[in-house]
């Protein structure tokens, strides 16, 4: 009785709406910045250590810490290493950091892994790192960065080119946003980009030339581009303009 007085009571079943389908996308790796797999090219038994000149680089940069802090030398230490190994960290490299600092490997490989300014691949040598943060792209990096890989032959952000030359990333802010777009290739900045100034740069490292680095478009700097607007006259000297008890 109680059965058919709750059968009464109950709503009508809905009427079944057909199952969605959810889209997913091809699982892809991306643990190459945090794990090491050995290959030919990058594995513990190929040696490394420093040169002469590179040696004695080291001793000093570790004469800057307490012997028993000495471990704090790992970041410029293994920087010295990359520029020696042609542009990339090797787990080689890491390793000889580790014993030369007498730190854990895996401390090292900490370091090695969180920083991006390391890379843990070979790259080409000319490094063309095109930010494309807010500031940039809104000043038109993307065209910078389409500009210069469609120029190498078509190559993508992450590639080398085949003939070895050139290695192009897209990076987050490198600190020169009133100078946007910019790139930075090996150490220098290449600022106020067009496709056009971009195009002239990129030749120039290609025929074994050293474009001058900073602005392209002629200012000096990051100066304003309608010319000086502040600071226009001589600057006070110090206790000018204070009352007498601070003369």
């Amino acid at each position: 009785m109680f059965a058919a007085r709750l059968s009464k009571r109950l709503p009508h079943p809905r009427a079944r709406v057909p199952a969605r389908n959810i889209s997913v996308t091809a699982c892809r790796k991306s643990d190459a910045l945090f794990v090491h797999r050995d290959t030919t090219y990058n594995n513990p038994k190929i040696p490394f250590e420093f040169n002469e000149e590179n040696t004695k680089r080291a001793k000093e940069i570790i004469s800057h810490y307490p012997p028993q802090y000495k471990k704090a030398a790992v970041i410029p230490l293994l920087d010295l290493g990359q520029r020696q190994n042609k542009g990339w960290t090797s787990i080689s490299v890491m390793n000889y950091v580790a014993r030369l600092l007498e730190m854990p490997p895996m401390r090292v490989y900490e370091v090695a892994t969180f920083y991006t300014m390391f890379n843990r691949s070979p790259i080409g040598e000319h490094f063309v790192q095109v930010c494309t943060t807010t500031p940039c792209m809104l000043r038109g990096s993307y065209d910078i960065l389409d500009t210069i890989c469609s120029h190498l032959g078509g190559i993508k952000p992450g590639d080398t080119t085949k003939d070895g030359k050139f290695t192009v990333i897209e990076v987050e802010c490198q600190g020169a946003c009133s100078n946007a777009p910019m790139m930075a290739v090996g150490d220098d900045f290449y600022e106020d980009l067009t496709p056009e100034t971009t195009k002239k740069v990129i030749e120039a490292f290609a025929k074994g030339e050293k474009p001058k680095a900073g602005p392209q478009s002629g200012r000096h700097t990051s100066e304003n581009s309608a010319g000086l607007t502040a600071l226009t006259s001589k600057p006070y000297g110090p206790g000018e303009f204070c009352t007498p008890e601070f003369s």
